[in-house]
């Protein structure tokens, strides 16, 4: 099982405690973790699909994969008329 990295920890962390207020998230993943918004983003998509994420941090880990199939169901050929 791979092992997280402490920037890898840090950023479900970040993403477990701000979900639930308003607010500037890029910013404040800017100014806490020292990425951009965009690439903030992109590593917690790929956390979403690893294992020692799910261990780590299940409840996050878990709401998050709900979430991403919920855009990608929204996103299908079919919901846009095209299938």
């Amino acid at each position: 099982m791979n092992t997280l990295s402490e920037r890898d920890r840090a950023i479900l962390d970040f993403e477990a405690r701000w979900w639930r207020y308003a607010g500037a998230k890029e910013q404040a993943a800017s100014d806490e973790l020292g990425v951009t918004g965009t690439r903030y983003y992109q590593l917690l998509n790929a956390l979403i699909d690893q294992p020692a994420a799910l261990a780590y941090a299940p409840t996050t880990v878990n709401r998050l994969g709900r979430q991403r199939v919920t855009r990608q169901r929204a996103r299908s050929p079919r919901r846009l008329g095209l299938a």
